[in-house]
């Protein structure tokens, strides 16, 4: 059975980061993410102090539920939870998902990124309800120690994969189509929204481009 909120991993998945290099502020990135019809946002918030990741979190539970989405909080349960998020996401080397407390569990869905196809295999049997995987194409937006995995490595993971796969790393309006076409059911998206100089439209476009092609393995 789907936990509630995981139907809305779907399509176009926007990551909200308060890097200071982007063009657009994180609440510009998260107005433009929602009137532009991405159906799950997640906060990524490397600088901001507690408080004020607390403050934005919050805020952010407000607007991303009035629009029908959910939100995902990069790394922290404990704010995801206190904020009213739907979910946590986390990484290879954050707090494990075996270690996210039952009675959290019940409240949060999980989410986990993985870069191999190793690592996808490990999530099969992991306590995660969706898994990201990539670089699926080169990107300047996070640093990663693994390179392009390219769309056929992304076919085998979405095969592989037990549980709901979205792929992130270089998507853009060009390759969007393709990676639906390899299976994933959604396509995070960093710089094409937090670098753009309108990215409501740029949101918009994203999501028609990756719904424009008929989905994969979902």
């Amino acid at each position: 059975m789907t936990r509630p909120g995981l139907e809305r991993v779907r399509g176009l998945y926007v990551l909200v980061d308060d890097g200071p290099r982007w063009r657009n502020a994180p609440r510009a990135q998260l107005e433009a993410a929602l009137a532009g019809g991405a159906t799950a946002v997640q906060l990524r918030l490397k600088y901001a102090g507690d408080g004020a990741a607390l403050a934005l979190a919050r805020e952010a539970a407000q607007r991303v539920h009035s629009a029908g989405a959910v939100l995902f909080v990069n790394d922290r349960f404990d704010l995801a939870l206190l904020a009213g998020a739907d979910g946590v996401h986390l990484g290879q080397d954050d707090l494990a998902p075996e270690r996210v407390p039952a009675e959290v569990r019940a409240q949060l869905l999980v989410g986990l990124s993985t870069h191999t196809l190793a690592q996808v295999r490990e999530s099969r049997d992991r306590p995660v309800d969706y898994i990201a995987f990539g670089p699926v194409f080169a990107t300047g937006s996070k640093t990663s120690a693994f390179e392009a995995r390219g769309l056929a490595l992304l076919r085998e993971a979405v095969v592989l994969a037990a549980r709901p796969l979205v792929a992130i790393g270089g998507i853009s309006a060009e390759n969007a189509a393709d990676v639906r076409a390899a299976g994933a059911v959604a396509a995070a998206v960093i710089s094409a929204v937090a670098d753009a100089s309108d990215p409501t439209e740029a949101t918009r476009y994203l999501q028609a481009r990756f719904l424009a092609s008929p989905p994969g393995r979902i």
